[in-house]
């Protein structure tokens, strides 16, 4: 019974760290294959741009992006030869438990074996029963040797089983190390093409300090562009936070009664909330210096600006009701969409599926991207009430 027992623990030994390990390689190998994607998005999308030679700025915005991902995914290649290491080490360790096992079951049941074979003549046995001096003795005689055969069978057994776990543990271990000699030549790929990406990176700033005046324009030109879209919105969360007011949207009326229980739905997903398309973020919230001109700071950013290819679909984040659709020079088609006391606004759609006042579902397309001058960029922002909220706090990481 203890030999059983020791069997049961051996195993929930083994089998526990691997369920654990296993789960933690899938989740690594999940962010790797995700940044490789964002990756392979903004290359796909640099090679787009390579023939528009004024895009230099959106193009070192790419450049970068990549270099951040390029680094993450190194690092996520660290974790992952560390997660290794750790796992070859404990399973060099069963190994080594499960020999010792393997050595001790074989050494005793060679006694066993021994045993057996001095005493195979069956006669010895038999007049080991008959010299019995009562029943009860000659019963317990052959319970015995039943016992006896029985140990040999259940030892053999135990033995197949140990040889196989450590077998397959072994297979385990090579299979282990070959992955590991793999993720380390991926990372010193790896490198090498980060080594290319900032030299890349440099060459674009000096090009734009180069021809500073022409990109200062480009630049201020975007700004303009910025800050519209930034008075816009705040006009119309600054209506709308007034409940029962109505928003005009050319001659239509839209009711901004805010809705307690859908605000509070939408609350309740904070950080759960799917993206409302497939990207890679270049431009994040809140406020930035120009990543090469010194002391020029950018305007508020409201929400997050991703690379995304063209045509993309976008989809709403959340139920609600679309209050506004309206027009801005550089963001073409904006949508907005209420979901009580919070809004959701999506721009630079080509084409629009939704029309004011219709309800949307979580899910539900909302237009397409449009690729204006040149780059194929969708902005979002995420509003509670006239404040704007930082969208990646809100949607799923």
């Amino acid at each position: 019974m203890r030999s059983i027992l020791h069997i049961v623990i051996a195993a929930l030994v083994l089998m526990g760290p691997a369920a654990s390990a296993q789960t933690s390689r899938k989740s690594l190998e999940s962010q790797r294959s995700r940044l490789q994607k964002d990756i392979e998005l903004i290359n796909r999308k640099l090679a787009e741009n390579s023939k528009n030679r004024d895009e230099v700025l959106g193009n070192l915005s790419l450049v970068r992006s990549k270099i951040a991902k390029r680094e993450a995914l190194i690092g996520e290649c660290d974790k992952t030869l560390r997660f290794l290491d750790d796992s070859i080490s404990a399973c060099m360790n069963d190994i080594a438990v499960l020999q010792e096992r393997y050595d001790t079951l074989s050494f005793y049941y060679g006694r066993l074996i021994r045993g057996a074979y001095k005493n195979r003549d069956s006669k010895k046995w038999y007049m080991y029963i008959l010299s019995s001096q009562s029943v009860g003795q000659a019963f317990r005689r052959v319970g015995y040797f039943r016992s006896l055969s029985s140990q040999m069978n259940a030892q053999a057994q135990k033995i197949q089983e140990t040889s196989a776990s450590l077998e397959m543990e072994k297979e385990r271990l090579q299979k282990m190390r070959a992955e590991s000699d793999e993720v380390r030549r991926q990372v010193v790929k790896e490198r090498s093409k980060l080594r290319d990406e900032e030299a890349e990176s440099a060459r674009m700033s000096e090009r734009l300090q180069k021809d500073r005046k022409k990109f200062e324009q480009q630049l201020r030109e975007k700004n303009r562009q910025i800050e519209s879209l930034n008075r816009k919105i705040a006009q119309i969360m600054a209506d709308s936070s007034k409940g029962g007011k109505k928003a005009s949207n050319k001659g239509k009326t839209v009711s901004t009664e805010i809705d307690a229980k859908l605000s509070k739905e939408f609350a309740s997903n904070k950080g759960l909330l799917p993206w409302p398309v497939e990207g890679v973020v270049t431009d994040r919230f809140g406020k930035h210096r120009h990543p090469v001109y010194d002391n020029v700071e950018l305007p508020q950013n409201n929400g997050v600006t991703l690379t995304v290819r063209r045509d993309a679909p976008v989809k709403a984040v959340f139920n609600g009701t679309v209050s506004q659709i309206f027009v801005l020079p550089g963001y073409n088609q904006c949508v907005i969409v209420n979901h009580g006391e919070y809004f959701t606004l999506y721009t630079k759609l080509k084409t629009v599926a939704v029309k004011s006042g219709t309800k949307v579902v979580t899910g539900q397309e909302i237009g397409t991207v449009d690729t204006i001058g040149g780059e194929d960029l969708f902005h979002f922002e995420l509003w509670k009430g006239n404040t704007a909220q930082n969208p990646e706090n809100w949607l799923r990481k």
